[in-house]
């Protein structure tokens, strides 16, 4: 099987009814770990004897909230919506062995996931899928890549579904995960 030359990667790729939007419980959690560990921090400053085990403990302890919450700020605190829906979506990779790639590569295109089709996930393979579903299951986007040597090379361009297409994607999805 001939790998393809496509440009855009299910990851970095748009799609009108996709939106990335600052998660408010992530941000709220973020922030409450940041002040949290402020706290801890400056406590230290209002004891009476700052080189104890418990004052070094509570230093530890506030800086690594502070940092926590900084990351988790930056990086955990946006959520990709299905707008349609407002739907939150996940995005995932799962991994198959080589033998499959001709018959993924042809329920992909034609667009018909068949969860009796026998195909099972691996931890790890020549084969990997990038996945991004909605949680109601009204949307899902699949893209299939293949292990060429140091590098995964995208054997399928992007393939979109919604409605019942995006229900059965995500029953093919729970049918061929690895046990």
């Amino acid at each position: 099987m001939a790998t393809q030359t496509i440009d855009a990667t299910l990851f970095a790729s748009s799609h009108p009814d996709i939106a990335k939007r600052t998660s408010v419980s992530g941000l709220i959690i973020s922030l409450v770990m940041m002040v949290a560990g402020i706290l801890i921090f400056v406590s230290i400053f209002e004891m009476n004897d700052k080189s104890s085990t418990i004052s070094m403990g509570l230093m530890v302890l506030g800086t690594a909230l502070i940092l926590l919450g900084v990351f988790r700020l930056f990086w955990k605190s946006k959520e990709i919506v299905y707008l349609p829906t407002g739907s939150v979506a996940k995005e995932r990779s799962m991994f198959f062995d080589l033998k499959y790639i001709g018959k993924l590569t042809e329920m992909i295109e034609n667009g018909n996931l068949d969860s009796e089709a026998g195909v099972k996930s691996e931890s790890s393979g020549n084969v990997r899928m990038d996945i991004m579903i909605s949680q109601d299951n009204k949307f899902a986007a699949l893209q299939l890549f293949q292990f060429v040597p140091y590098t995964y090379t995208p054997v399928t361009s992007v393939r979109y579904f919604t409605g019942s297409e995006a229900a059965a994607v995500s029953a093919f999805l729970s049918k061929c995960k690895a046990v």
